[in-house]
């Protein structure tokens, strides 16, 4: 805690570029698996897809794609974008099957009455059916972010990744308070985001708590 407070202008830094690395491929990734995680509650066929190529992809090395991602897309080994699209698909890869369950799980009555009352698919999904799945969507959504925080420090292998500089500086250094540094922001950083969506689900969600 001393080298934080004693160097909090480097702590800073680094921590403007891990919020920035973590909640950037978080918010693409949610977008991109709704329409995903929609498709696959409505067809088994796409659920059969999906699902295994998101373990797939899910299991693939983060450093893999780290490096691989500036060849692939054609930028500098620097670019910030070599860690977000790493990210983003395992955002992607988490969140396909929540945001499917998620719809799978809202009462058949419940569709059935919009249905009933004249829903068109569109209007439905906004007002009736993401709404009710959101809470196994954002525990879904929190899983990813912690996950996406504590993996942008493998970013720092190919001079990226926020609080992972902390690890190779200290490590280089053999100073370990700039370890602990990086070890401690990263746990802070993922409790606040954790408490932060949890607050957020509560706030969107409040017949969930009457309902408990």
């Amino acid at each position: 805690m001393t080298w934080i407070f004693e160097n909090w202008d480097r702590f800073w830094e680094v921590t403007e570029v891990h919020l920035r690395l973590s909640v950037v491929p978080v918010l693409i990734g949610f977008v991109l698996s709704i329409p995903l995680g929609w498709v696959a509650s409505r067809s088994a066929t796409a659920r059969a897809i999906l699902f295994p190529l998101a373990n797939i992809l899910f299991t693939i090395p983060s450093i893999a794609l780290i490096v691989i991602t500036p060849v692939l897309l054609g930028v500098k080994i620097l670019d910030e974008i070599n860690v977000i699209v790493p990210l983003v698909i395992y955002t992607v890869a988490l969140m396909v099957r929540a945001v499917a369950d998620a719809l799978s799980a809202v009462p058949g009555h419940v569709t059935a009455a919009a249905n009933a009352m004249g829903f068109r698919p569109v209007r439905r999904f906004l007002t009736v059916d993401f709404p009710l799945a959101l809470p196994v969507t954002i525990a879904g959504l929190r899983v990813a972010t912690v996950s996406n925080i504590s993996m942008v420090s493998v970013g720092a292998l190919v001079g990226l990744g926020g609080y992972g500089q902390l690890f190779t500086e200290g490590y280089q250094t053999d100073n370990s308070a700039k370890v602990f540094a990086g070890l401690i922001g990263t746990v802070v950083l993922a409790a606040l985001a954790d408490g932060l969506l949890l607050l957020i689900g509560r706030v969107l969600t409040p017949w969930a708590r009457a309902g408990r």
